[in-house]
C-alpha cells in the first residue's frame, strides 16, 4: 500500500512507521501525502484510539528531502493514493486522535513537525535536535509555527537561529519532549485510551484545531455547542 511507511492495527492503536532509512526517513511530496492518507484512515476507523509515530534505522527524520520538492520527477509517485500539495504540519492538524511520537533516533530540520504535530512525545535520552537551515541559506518556516505551539516567540526564533544540535533535556525544558523513553512505560499510556470514545476524542481535537480561528468572544459560545451536539449524539 504504501512505500515510504508502514502501518499496523494493533488494538486500539494504529502504529506508523517511518520507513525510509537509507535517506535517513526525510520526506518527499510522496511520503507526506501517504501519512495523510494513514492518518485519514485512523481517523475513520472507530477501533482506533491512538497512533504511534515510530522510525527506522539510526535518525528519527533529517526533514525534507530538498531535491524531491525541488524537482518532482525524483520522487517515487503511489499509484494508490492521491497526491496533493499538502504541507507535513497541515497533515498532523488534520489527524484527529490522541498520537505519541516514540524517537530514538536524532531529529533535524523538518522532522520538528512531526514530534511537534504528537499530543506526546518521549525519546531516549541520547536523542539530539538541530534547526541547522541558516545554515544552507533556509529558515525553518513551518518548524517556526509549530515550536509556537509549544513556547514563546522569543524562544521560538532562538531556536530558528541557532544551527547546532541540541540535548535531549534541553527540548524536555522547551517543551517539545515530554519525557524520556527509559523512564517511561508507553504501553500505560496507550492501554488508558483503549476504553475511551472515539466521537469524544475526535470531537475534542476538532474544537481544538477550530477554537484559534474562532473570535473570543464567541469561543465559550462555539463550545457549548459542541458540548450540546455530542449530548444530542
Amino acid at each position: 500500500m504504501y512505500k515510504y511507511i508502514k502501518v499496523e492495527k494493533k488494538e486500539h492503536q494504529f502504529v506508523l512507521t517511518l520507513a525510509r532509512p537509507a535517506k535517513r526517513n526525510a520526506f518527499t511530496p510522496t511520503m507526506v501525502n501517504e501519512i495523510y492518507h494513514a492518518f485519514q484512515e485512523a481517523n475513520d476507523d472507530n477501533q482506533i484510539k491512538i497512533v504511534v509515530i515510530k522510525a527506522e534505522g539510526p535518525i528519527f527524520c533529517a526533514g525534507m528531502d530538498l531535491k524531491t520538492f525541488e524537482n518532482p520527477t525524483l520522487d517515487e509517485i503511489n499509484p494508490n493514493i492521491t497526491n496533493k500539495i499538502i504541507s507535513l504540519g497541515e497533515v498532523f492538524d488534520s489527524l484527529l486522535k490522541p498520537s505519541i511520537a516514540i524517537i530514538e533516533g536524532n531529529v533535524i530540520a523538518g522532522g520538528f513537525l512531526i514530534v511537534l504535530g504528537c499530543t506526546y512525545v518521549f525519546c531516549k535520552r541520547d536523542v539530539q535536535f538541530k534547526l541547522p537551515e541558516l545554515e544552507i541559506g533556509l529558515f525553518p518556516f513551518q518548524v517556526m509555527a509549530s515550536l509556537l505551539k509549544v513556547m514563546s516567540e522569543k524562544q521560538a526564533l532562538q531556536l530558528c537561529l541557532h544551527t547546532e544540535y541540541f540535548v535531549a533535556e534541553k527540548a524536555k525544558e522547551y517543551g517539545i519532549v515530554d519525557g524520556f523513553l527509559e523512564e517511561t512505560t508507553i504501553e500505560v499510556l496507550t492501554s488508558s485510551f483503549a476504553n475511551r470514545s472515539t466521537k469524544v476524542l475526535k470531537l475534542g481535537f476538532e474544537a481544538t484545531r477550530n477554537l484559534p480561528t474562532i473570535d473570543y468572544s464567541e469561543r465559550y459560545k462555539y463550545l457549548k455547542d459542541v458540548l450540546d451536539d455530542l449530548k444530542e449524539k
